[in-house]
């Protein structure tokens, strides 16, 4: 028998990364081996940006590179570890942890006094490592001894602490555009070599751009889809709108219900909801909705904004907003979507006053500067016969010993006379509220002239004037029956 002839090591090693390149889903295959194959990021690998420039002088510096999955964070990591030609050594936040980071700094400081190549330590996920980790990244990174590269899709000013971000340079990375997407598709049928140009597929211009679109910036995401509709037909066959819609099965939103993307959502909605755009503040909505949100968030959110942007203006916008809770928990979804919705747009369409929320910041303010003030006598408690003598309640007027409810008398303490803390808007409920305040200001100064007539007459010892200012002022008389008819009038 003839011995079979064992192939040349070099055929060998050829055969065996084809194979494993092959075996490795089209997103990793089509991984861009230089600056000018990485699709998008312009704002910040464009001709002459800081950051293109360091990669290519082959010194980056330690940096977080901070973005929406599939926007190309591991590659541009990866890509500059090849343009600075130092060793590439990733580590998960996930699965490792500090001996493993004390692995990974020991081999580079040994690396380095051998003459050997810098390090680039790779943190995928860094948002994940915990204070005594990222503590552990803070003198190798700041001795050189390695260069610290993280990758995160959460905002590293909430996940990374100071000292880290300190000694790191931030960069965000946006989403892909549609356009972009759709160029790397284009590559990826066409590469012969990682792609699928071998197999000779043809896509339609409506399907690739309906892959495009619906892949959300996600370079990954389209070419996984891209690889799903191929396996679906034959060599030489055309990928129709309708095997690519097979291909992507449901659309779920990018939607992290605790991460920055919750928030950044539901100020969207909020802010809807001030600047009474319905169109806007029911889709953020739907939005986080349709991602998973807790229906109670959206509920608090409104709750407060009722009261702090609608305010007085409209009193029944905090009714609304917890009655449309109360009925979400009665009814449940999908049904309970509904006075969800209802209360949005009543929100939204309501007239704005935050008038309510000034007029609590100037209270405590005040509280805050007189913590001392003491209470007028005249309003204090007086429930004890001792306490009536000191003076406790004594000369306390009982407003509806008149016949318009209303007798002027001053309920702030003396260091506070004549502040205003509520100062009415000029929309919805709130012009009557101001129109009743301007009367009851009308009364006060009525009875001011009053008071002041009747001491004047006092003084000049008019026992007669003194009897008639005080019949003036006497309960029951103050504004008469015609100031009462005014201020039902503007009611």
């Amino acid at each position: 028998m003839t011995p079979r002839k064992r192939p040349e090591s070099g055929a060998a090693e050829s055969l065996f990364a084809a194979t494993a390149r092959e075996a490795q889903p089209l997103a990793a295959r089509m991984r861009p081996r230089t600056l000018d194959e990485l699709v998008g990021q312009e704002h910040m690998l464009g001709p002459g940006k800081p950051l293109r420039e360091a990669i290519e002088r082959g010194v980056p510096g330690s940096m977080i590179f901070w973005g929406p999955p599939g926007s190309g964070k591991t590659t541009l990591a990866h890509l500059v570890a090849s343009a600075s030609q130092r060793v590439f050594v990733p580590f998960s936040a996930v699965s490792e942890g500090v001996p493993r980071i004390r692995e990974i700094v020991a081999a580079a400081r040994a690396r380095l006094e051998a003459g050997g190549a810098q390090t680039i330590m790779f943190v995928d996920e860094i948002h994940r490592l915990n204070k005594a980790q990222q503590d552990s990244l803070l003198p190798p990174s700041e001795d050189g001894t390695l260069t610290l590269i993280g990758a995160t899709t959460e905002n590293p000013s909430f996940e990374i602490n100071g000292a880290l971000l300190s000694r790191t340079r931030v960069f965000v990375l946006e989403p892909l555009t549609a356009d972009h997407l759709e160029d790397l598709l284009r590559r990826a049928l066409a590469d012969e070599e990682r792609g699928l140009g071998g197999r000779g597929i043809a896509v339609d211009e409506d399907a690739l751009r309906s892959v495009a679109v619906e892949a959300d910036g996600d370079a990954r995401r389209a070419l996984t889809v891209l690889e799903a509709a191929a396996a679906h037909v034959a060599n030489g066959a055309r990928v129709s709108v309708e095997v690519a819609r097979e291909a992507m099965q449901k659309r779920f939103a990018r939607y992290d219900k605790t991460g920055e993307e919750h928030y950044n959502l539901l100020s969207a909605y909020h802010k809807s909801l001030r600047g009474s755009d319905p169109q806007g503040a029911l889709y953020w909505m739907a939005r986080m909705i349709d991602g998973g949100e807790d229906p109670m968030t959206l509920f608090r959110r409104a709750i407060a904004m009722a009261a702090e942007d609608v305010g007085l203006a409209d009193p029944n916008a905090l009714v609304m907003a917890v009655a449309a809770r109360d009925a979400f928990h009665m009814l449940g979804p999908p049904e309970g979507y509904l006075p969800l919705a209802e209360m949005t747009i009543y929100l939204a369409t309501a007239p704005k006053s935050n008038s309510a929320k000034a007029a609590l910041g100037a209270a405590m303010a005040a509280a805050r500067e007189t913590p001392a003030a003491p209470v007028p006598l005249h309003i204090r408690n007086a429930p004890t016969g001792l306490m009536k003598e000191l003076g406790y309640g004594s000369g306390y007027r009982y407003a509806h010993d008149s016949p318009d409810a209303y007798l002027p008398q001053e309920y702030l303490p003396d260091a506070l006379r004549g502040t205003t803390l509520y100062q009415p808007g000029a929309f919805g409920y709130e012009k009557k509220v101001a129109e009743r305040i301007a009367w009851w200001e009308r009364k006060k100064v009525e009875a001011d002239a009053a008071a002041a007539d009747a001491a004047a007459a006092d003084a000049a010892g008019g026992e007669g004037g003194a009897t008639a200012g005080a019949e003036e002022l006497a309960p029951g008389q103050l504004g008469g029956a015609e100031a009462g008819q005014e201020g039902h009038g503007q009611e």
